[in-house]
């Protein structure tokens, strides 16, 4: 049975300069593409969009390669946002997922890092955040890791009592980039900007 190859890989670019550079890259299928410029969020990608409206020019979105699976996509997006860097590195794109091409310093027992896992796991992580997101914005009471761990799949039944701690992670990395916000002791709502 073959896999579904309806994904692509995607640059929106800046047309303020000849030839319009690549600021945001992207994997998708439909029009995900499109969405960027029709739900414009606070994000710096979001800002760049806003920046180019308000001189009343539109953003370029090129598919770069089509037609693949999900996980091509994947390693494509990631090989592609390492070779352009992002503005947090001094690259060109303002993606949020910055992939680490060197693995930490804090090396465990010698540990081999085939190439490109860190990249994956990261933009891994990007759409985990994002779930969790859309999550506790469409429940204005706020949602709390337990809601998060069962609703979204996400609780471990490996042996001990702490099954939640990937959700507890994501919430914590969330709390610190400003985007959630704890309300009481247990829910977490979401920061719209």
């Amino acid at each position: 049975m073959s896999e579904e190859r309806s994904y692509y890989v995607y640059a929106l670019k800046d047309t303020r300069s000849t030839p319009a550079k690549p600021f945001y890259i992207g994997k998708g299928t439909g029009i995900r593409a499109w969405e960027h410029d029709l739900t414009i969020d606070a994000s710096a990608k979001g800002q760049r969009i806003r920046a180019i409206h308000e001189l009343g020019l539109e953003v370029l979105v090129s598919k770069l390669v089509e037609d693949i699976t999900e996980l091509e996509a994947l390693r494509i997006e990631a090989e592609l946002i390492t070779a352009f860097g992002t503005e947090a590195t001094g690259g060109l794109l303002t993606n949020s997922v910055v992939p680490k091409l060197n693995p930490s310093k804090r090396r465990l027992r010698n540990l081999v890092m085939p190439s490109g896992i860190t990249e994956k796991a990261q933009l891994g992580l990007s759409m985990l955040k994002d779930a969790v997101l859309e999550l506790s914005i469409a429940n204005v009471d706020g949602v709390t890791n337990s809601d998060v761990a069962h609703s979204l799949g996400l609780q471990s039944d490996y042996l001990g009592g702490s099954k939640d701690y990937l959700t507890w992670s994501v919430l914590g990395l969330l709390m610190r980039e400003g985007r959630l916000k704890r309300v009481d002791k247990k829910r977490h709502k979401a920061q719209v900007r």
